[in-house]
Parts: C-alpha cells; structure tokens; sequence
C-alpha cells in the first residue's frame, strides 16, 4: 500500500517539526528527515523541490502554533491594547524559550528572504497584529517602528534569555523583570504618555 502524496508530505513536515524540537534547526537535513520517515532521500524533493521549501514548511508550522497560542492570550485583557500587547509578548517569549530550534528556524534570514515561499505571508500577519496594538496604546507613536523595536527587544530577550546571559548579567530567575522593562521602554508608563 502506499501513502498518498499529500500524506507523505504532511508526514515529512511532522517529522521535520519533531526534528527541529529535539535536535534543533542544524538537524533539517533532507536526508535525515527521509530517513526518520522512512523514505528514500531523494522522496522529499517530489514533494519540496529544495531544501528551502520543506524548511518553510516546517517553520509555517511553528507560526501556525505560535498564533494558536498568541490568539487566547490576546482574549483577556478587556481590549486594553497594553494588557493585549504585554500578553502578546509574554507568549512570544514562552513560544521562544519552549521551542528554541523552532524559533531559529522560524527566523532564519534565508527563510523569511525567499518570497516564493510564502513564509513572509505567515509571519507579517503577528507583526501587524503587534503594529496595530502598539498603535492603539501609543497613537502619538509611528506604530509599525515602534511595535519594531518592541519586537527586536523581544527577540533579543529570547536569545540572550536561552544563552544564559542575561540571568547571569541581572540575576533575574525569569524574564519576567525584563519584559516590564521591554514594555517600559516601548510603552510609556501605564496610564500616562
């Protein structure tokens, strides 16, 4: 019996996703995940014909799974834009430390460069969804940069946060302290300009 194209090729990506959470991003090798689906290593390329393609796909899945984790942490707040935003990134920085060799992968220069494959069209939809909060905490603000630079300090968080660097220069235990600052930074105090 044999498998259906468009099961061997969710399965490539399953096996891709389960890859990257155990071994990290520098495991996506084509033949290493044919030879954990069982395929010979040239079967990927019928359904991914480069490398890029299936690591696109696999990195769709991580903003797939980090959007159906941002969208109920964005239901409580009462529409608060700053609550919406604090959520947001506080989820952003769990997805990030719960799932280091997916966020590589998810941000990987190379990956996000290549418009044909179509990785672009799932990561800037979250990026708006950032630029429109911001935009509604801080109106005075040009949203899409400040919402930007939020985004980079996250990002810098999650990286420095995942080395160990930054509990070691602030003695924090969690990142908690640091998002406060992150938001400080961004925001504004609350309930004032």
């Amino acid at each position: 019996m044999t498998e259906s194209g468009t099961g061997l090729r969710a399965r490539l990506i399953d096996v891709g996703v389960e890859l990257v959470a155990a071994e990290g991003a520098q495991a996506l090798t084509l033949r290493e995940i044919a030879r954990r689906a069982g395929v010979s290593h040239g079967a990927p390329r019928r359904y991914f014909p480069t490398h890029l393609e299936l690591l696109s796909a696999i990195a769709r899945r991580g903003f797939a799974d980090l959007g159906d984790r941002v969208r109920p942490a964005l239901e409580g707040g009462d529409g608060d834009p700053r609550a919406q935003v604090t959520e947001l990134a506080r989820v952003y920085l769990e997805f990030a430390l719960d799932n280091p060799g997916m966020y590589e992968l998810m941000f990987r220069h190379d990956l996000l460069e290549s418009g044909h494959l179509g990785l672009r069209d799932t990561s800037l939809p979250l990026f708006g969804l950032l630029a429109d909060l911001v935009g509604r905490a801080r109106p005075e603000a040009d949203a899409r940069r400040t919402a930007g630079a939020l985004w980079g300090n996250l990002h810098g968080i999650a990286q420095l946060w995942h080395w160990g660097s930054l509990q070691l220069a602030t003695g924090d235990e969690d990142f908690g302290p640091l998002l406060d600052a992150a938001l400080l930074a961004h925001l504004g105090p609350e309930g004032g300009r």
